[in-house]
């Protein structure tokens, strides 16, 4: 006897998303910068053994808030038409620039919950923005 029962199609994999965090007023995300993973006397330390001691954390500027760009007028939009077609973002309202790095104190920012790199920072909250100059270059 032979069990013949009809086969259920496998459901289909959820699909796949790509998430954009836009902060809102005075506010950036930052992306959390590793330190090293040796102590300064050469010891190995595990993932993030070196951020759980420090009292802030260096981070790079990935978005910042940003106040939406206004709608053209058509008549504006008509006689711009040989301008290039560029995606606007909206003007920069954070205070800080896109891309530079910062110190900011690591009970200040939130955790973003599927990432843990990414930290949301009130702008208040940045201590310092950070050059980072090769050893190379120092005078």
């Amino acid at each position: 006897m032979s069990d013949e029962r009809p086969h259920k199609p496998a459901p289909a994999p959820p699909p796949k998303v790509t998430r954009h965090v836009q902060p809102l007023g005075p506010r950036v995300l930052v992306r959390i910068v590793r330190g090293d993973d040796r102590s300064d006397a050469g010891l190995y330390l595990p993932p993030g053994a070196r951020e759980a001691r420090a009292e802030a954390l260096l981070g790079e500027v990935v978005e910042v808030a940003r106040a939406l760009p206004r709608t053209p007028d058509p008549i504006e939009v008509a006689a711009n038409e040989d301008e290039e077609d560029k995606a606007d973002l909206g003007k920069n309202v954070s205070g800080i620039p896109l891309g530079v790095f910062v110190l900011f104190l690591k009970e200040r920012a939130v955790a973003v919950p599927w990432d843990d790199d990414l930290r949301l920072l009130e702008t208040r909250h940045v201590l310092a923005i950070v050059d980072l100059v090769p050893e190379d270059e120092l005078q």
